[in-house]
């Protein structure tokens, strides 16, 4: 298990824009996140404090990213990654922030060589489905 610390060490994100509380289980083709910052009314991807499904999508991307960090090809720095195309987005609520339970992110690397990475993604919250997708990520130099 990844705490929060150990978390900003592997993205660029920090503070209140990183948004992943934990990783429960990660392995080369997996990754399981936990979050509770869906429900900070100080959110900083909330617009008149309502946070979007859509939202969903930056926290899967955050938990790509941490799966990136910790199963790098050249086990050098974590390299910095853009996310490139979301695909089959389905969500299955209109917002996060009413969610009372924690999202659960899961990320699955479907495929993968040292410049793109494909994953399917799922966030769900008390055991409901709230979105999935696929997306792609375009990987770049180390980060900074």
């Amino acid at each position: 298990m990844l705490t929060r610390h150990q978390i900003e060490a592997l993205i660029p994100h920090a503070g209140a824009m990183s948004l992943l509380d934990r990783v429960d289980a990660w392995d080369d083709q997996m990754i399981r996140c936990r979050a509770i910052s869906h429900r900070d009314t100080a959110n900083p991807l909330s617009v008149a404090s309502t946070l979007g499904a859509a939202c969903a999508v930056e926290y899967a991307a955050q938990a790509m990213a941490v799966h990136g960090g910790l199963t790098g090809v050249d086990g050098g720095a974590p390299k910095l990654g853009y996310l490139a195309t979301v695909r089959s987005l389905v969500c299955h609520v209109r917002r996060l922030d009413d969610l009372p339970g924690d999202l659960l992110i899961e990320a699955n690397r479907l495929t993968g060589e040292d410049s793109r990475v494909l994953y399917q993604f799922s966030v769900s919250s008390a055991g409901r489905l709230v979105v999935e997708g696929r997306a792609a990520v375009v990987l770049a130099g180390a980060m900074p």
